[in-house]
């Protein structure tokens, strides 16, 4: 090997050590800044974040307290349990059938024991739901009703003789507020659902009415009745255009526009019957939807 070769690239001048030299210090100096010098970005301060910090603690602690509520049981007449409530509660479809076909007969179940006779209802189901119940206070108290079941039945009955029927297209607010179980609220709304048709034409568009449960809608069939007015005006559903029928409560747009549409291609609705077959005509209601309707 040619060791003189190999020491001609060690040889510097004078300029070059002294450039080597100051490259040395330029490193050693960068490298104390690097470990000695403090780079972080200083974290800025903003008082909102912590509001909003101590806010999410309280939404926090709010959501498990929500989370760990047991939800609110409430208690109902198992007289009034419809398909949907049976179903809900675990009933079969004959044990529901059972307790409807018992009330079509106007009777009332008023105990535990009763209500298992009639629906004939597992005693585990009815372990899981009796709690539920909810009977009338006058069951509880048999022995002092009994003593005067004869003076009650006659009182009652008697105030159910001089009770007057009236009729609900003439009725006010205050004959409304008088019913049990209707306040202000279900009063005007009722007000304004005969505003919007124009007047009642059957006591079955009680059911129609949101807020009025089973118990008030009998109410209100034992105090009033609907007397159709002479002056009902009826919508002619052969000359009516698009706009009108749209605008009856019944009809939805879509429903007028096919109404229209037949009408223009088939001709003439002679009765309801034809005009039930249009697509997602309402045929539940066809029977009160007629009384409105002019052929």
């Amino acid at each position: 090997m040619n060791f003189k070769a190999l020491l001609r690239h060690f040889k510097f001048t004078s300029q070059e050590r002294t450039g080597i030299f100051l490259l040395f210090i330029i490193i050693i100096v960068l490298q104390a800044v690097y470990f000695l010098a403090d780079f972080s970005v200083p974290e800025k301060s903003f008082p909102e974040k912590q509001e909003w910090i101590s806010l999410q603690t309280e939404i926090d602690s709010l959501k498990s307290i929500r989370y760990n509520e047991k939800p609110k049981v409430y208690t109902f007449n198992p007289n009034f349990i419809s398909d949907y409530k049976g179903y809900k509660l675990g009933m079969s479809i004959e044990e529901i059938d059972r307790l409807l076909a018992f009330r079509k007969e106007n009777k009332y179940v008023n105990s535990v024991e009763e209500f298992q006779q009639v629906t004939k209802v597992s005693d585990s189901l009815l372990n899981v739901i009796s709690p539920l119940f909810k009977f009338p206070d006058w069951t509880q108290n048999k022995s002092t009703f009994k003593t005067e079941k004869k003076e009650y039945v006659r009182k009652s009955y008697l105030k159910k003789e001089k009770a007057e029927v009236l009729d609900i297209n003439v009725a006010t607010q205050e004959d409304l507020i008088k019913v049990y179980g209707i306040g202000e609220a279900l009063s005007l709304r009722i007000l304004k659902q005969k505003e919007i048709l124009g007047c009642f034409v059957s006591m079955e568009q009680m059911k129609d009415i949101w807020g009025l449960s089973p118990e008030v809608v009998m109410e209100l069939n034992s105090h009033f009745k609907v007397v159709i007015p002479s002056n009902l005006k009826k919508i002619a559903v052969n000359d009516a255009s698009l706009k009108e029928l749209s605008q009856f409560p019944y009809f939805r747009y879509a429903l007028a526009k096919q109404i229209v549409t037949t009408r223009s291609m088939n001709g003439n609705f002679n009765n309801i019957e034809d005009l039930s077959k249009i697509k997602d005509f309402p045929v539940d209601k066809a029977k009160i939807i007629s009384l409105y309707l002019e052929f």
